[in-house]
C-alpha cells in the first residue's frame, strides 16, 4: 500500500507542546511529554557537509517527517490488528510520504511552513536521482546490506543504524533542495498519527463533493465531516480522484493540519487526564525528534502557533506525470527556483527575486493580502490554523 502520512500528525505532537505553555498549564505536564519523546542524533554528523547552508539565518528550521514504517518508534513491528486498524499490512519498504519545512522567527513574526511533493525528483547522497520519499528508504536499505557484509548481525542494531543513515540522507536532500539549515528534526510514523487523530476525538473538514478511493480507502461524502483514525489516514492518503495528484494530497495536508492544531487548542487534551495519557502514549510509540530539540525551548519560541500565526505553502514545480527512465511517474523541479522561493516565503533577508512561473495543473503559493493563500491553479490553500474548516475538492 502507499501510504502517506500528513505533515499535521508531526505538527500535532511538537504543537501540544506550545499548547501547554500558552495555555498556562504548566512545566511539569511538558517535562512529561519531554520524557515520551524517542531522541535521535539525526543532525550530528551533518555538522561537516560540503556547501550546507549558514546556521545563524534568524529563524530555528524544523524539518517534519511523515513516514510510513510499519513499526513504532523503538523498531518493533506493528501486531498484525493494528495494521488493520490503519487499513495497512507489513511491508519492508520505507517512504517518507510527508515532508515539511517549518521556519520560526526568531524575532516572533509570523511562522512559515513549506511542503514538498513526495514524487520530487532529487540527487540522493550515493545513490542518484530518486523520488525525495525514497532518500530515507534506499539509504537504509543499503546501508543495512552494507553492515550485514561487514558481519553486523543483529538485524535491531542493522535496523537502527540504517535508520540514522536514512534520515541524515533525507536531512541532507532538503538542506540542498531548499537553501534551508535544518536546526531540528521531528519524525512520526503511521501508528502515531492513527492515535493523535483518536486523542483529539477526530477532525472537522468539508469536501466540496462526494469521493471514493479504494486505493487508499477513501469513502466520503460532500459537506462537513468529522473523521479520524483509519479515516483521516484514508483522507490524506487520497490521490486518485482530486485534482493535481500528489499536489491536491498536499491540500488535504495542508487543510488536515489547519483543522487538527484548532482541534488540538479546544479539545481539553492536557486538561483531560484520559487525554493527555492518550497523547504521551502517541508520543512514546511514534514520535522520534533530534536529541537537541527541548520541547520547553520550541514551547517559548512558537508561542504564536497557538494563535494561528503560521502561513503554509507548497515549493514550485515545473512538472507533475513526468516518467523517469525507469517509468516512475515524478514531480520536476528548477533547484534555483526552489531555493529562490523558500527563501522569499520564508523571509530571508537576501535581494527580491520574482516569484517563478508555474505550469498549469502544478500549483505552487503566493501570499495575498489577509490570512489566505491562493496557487496559480486558482484554488484557495489555508494560510492560518483556522476553527472552521474550507471546503475543498
Amino acid at each position: 500500500m502507499k501510504a502517506a502520512v500528513i505533515a499535521g500528525r508531526t505538527f500535532l505532537a511538537l504543537l501540544s507542546a506550545t499548547v501547554l505553555v500558552a495555555a498556562g498549564y504548566g512545566w511539569s505536564t511538558l517535562k512529561r511529554v519531554q520524557e515520551s519523546v524517542n531522541t535521535t542524533d539525526v543532525l550530528t554528523a551533518l555538522s561537516d557537509v560540503p556547501n550546507a547552508p549558514p546556521v545563524a539565518d534568524g529563524a530555528t528550521d524544523i524539518l517534519l517527517v511523515g513516514s510510513d514504517s510499519r513499526t513504532d518508534a523503538q523498531g518493533r513491528p506493528l501486531p498484525d490488528h493494528v495494521l488493520r486498524q490503519l487499513r495497512t499490512e507489513a511491508t519492508d519498504t520505507l517512504n517518507t510520504d510527508t515532508i515539511i519545512v517549518m521556519r520560526l522567527p526568531h524575532d516572533g513574526g509570523k511562522a512559515r511552513a513549506v511542503s514538498i511533493p513526495r514524487d520530487t525528483y532529487v540527487p540522493v547522497p550515493d545513490i542518484g536521482s530518486e523520488k525525495i520519499n525514497s532518500a530515507y528508504g534506499l539509504t537504509k536499505f543499503f546501508t543495512m546490506q552494507r553492515l550485514q557484509a561487514e558481519g553486523v548481525s543483529d538485524l535491531t542494531e542493522r535496523s537502527q543504524r540504517g535508520d540514522q543513515a536514512g534520515r541524515r540522507a533525507l536531512v541532507q536532500v532538503v538542506q540542498e533542495l531548499t537553501g534551508v539549515r535544518v536546526d531540528h528534526y521531528a519524525e512520526i510514523n503511521l501508528y502515531g498519527f492513527y492515535l493523535l487523530t483518536e486523542v483529539i476525538g477526530g477532525v472537522e473538514v468539508c469536501l466540496k463533493q462526494a469521493t471514493s478511493d479504494p486505493d487508499s480507502g477513501a469513502n466520503f461524502r460532500a459537506g462537513v465531516q468529522s473523521i479520524s483514525g483509519a479515516d483521516a489516514l484514508a483522507f490524506v492518503r487520497q490521490r486518485k480522484g482530486i485534482p493535481n495528484g500528489d499536489l491536491g494530497r498536499i491540500t488535504r495536508q495542508q487543510v488536515f493540519m489547519s483543522a487538527a492544531a484548532a482541534k488540538l487548542m479546544s479539545a481539553g487534551t492536557f486538561t483531560d487526564p484520559a487525554r493527555l495519557s492518550g497523547l504521551l502514549d502517541a508520543v512514546s510509540k511514534s514520535v522520534v525528534v533530534d536529541e537537541k530539540l527541548d520541547l520547553t525551548t520550541f514551547a517559548g519560541q512558537a508561542r504564536g502557533l497557538a494563535g494561528g500565526n503560521v502561513e503554509f505553502a507548497t515549493i514550485p514545480v515545473t512538472g507533475v506525470g513526468a516518467r523517469n527512465e525507469r517509468g516512475q511517474s515524478i514531480v520536476t523541479v528548477d533547484p534555483a527556483a526552489v531555493k529562490a522561493f523558500v527563501a522569499q516565503l520564508l523571509g530571508e533577508k537576501s535581494p527580491a527575486t520574482p516569484l517563478p512561473s508555474s505550469p498549469a495543473g502544478a500549483p505552487t503559493t503566493r501570499k495575498l493580502a489577509g490570512d489566505r493563500l491562493v496557487t496559480f491553479d486558482g484554488h484557495p490553500r489555508p494560510a492560518t490554523l483556522q476553527s472552521s474548516p474550507p471546503c475543498i475538492d
